[in-house]
């Protein structure tokens, strides 16, 4: 009897000790996401051990970040590569419907040039270019003017199978995506949207003289 009440002594002196933040009730229980499980099973997440945004995304390897879609154009590459290098053109192809317009005069030329683009929602994106072999492959990095790039690319290449026809390949990449905001949207940025994008491309390639 000496002996329990002495266990129960310690048991309550340790429970004292303890922040009232860190106790927990009998009836919760930790579990393995960071929360308390309730009797029920219900798990409930306290604020001070939120899960971070990243943990949703951790069955999604880098490959599934990497959307892409080609088809062949009847068009000679260098007239395909004109309206994609040419800022002012993007927004005609545009699958996202995203793009509003860009100044005249911003012709890319090589890597490290940077276009600026207004969007239907009356955002600006500063776009800095990251590869660029003319004619072939251009790709840039988007970002919040006086902001770093969060780190999505959109990549184009041009692979001629003639003198009149072009293998055109579209691909947006978010696996090194850090700003977690836009996870929703690059998971809607699919393989249909994409070829969307290189349908209205090639509507106006084969039509152009």
């Amino acid at each position: 009897m000496g002996a329990a009440l002495a266990r129960d002594r310690i048991q309550r002196q340790q429970s004292a000790e303890l922040p009232k933040n860190s106790q927990m009730s009998a009836s919760t229980r930790p579990t393995a996401l960071g929360g308390t499980a309730s009797p029920t099973g219900a798990v409930v997440f306290v604020p001070e051990r939120a899960i971070p945004a990243e943990c949703f995304d951790k069955g999604m390897n880098d490959s599934a970040r990497v959307v892409s879609a080609s088809r062949d154009i009847s068009a000679p590459a260098a007239r395909i590569f004109e309206l994609i290098a040419d800022p002012a053109e993007q927004p005609r192809w545009d699958g996202n419907d995203n793009l509003r317009e860009a100044a005249t005069g911003q012709r890319v030329r090589a890597v490290g040039d940077v276009f600026v683009m207004t969007l239907l929602r009356g955002g600006v994106r500063e776009n800095t270019i990251v590869e660029f072999e003319e004619g072939r492959r251009i790709a840039w990095r988007p970002n919040v003017p006086g902001r770093r790039p969060p780190g999505h690319l959109w990549r184009w290449e041009l692979e001629p199978i003639d003198d009149g026809r072009t293998r055109v390949t579209h691909t947006y990449d978010w696996s090194e995506l850090t700003d977690r905001s836009r996870f929703p949207r690059a998971r809607a940025t699919t393989a249909e949207r994409l070829a969307a994008s290189i349908d209205r491309l090639a509507e106006l390639a084969e039509t152009s003289a």
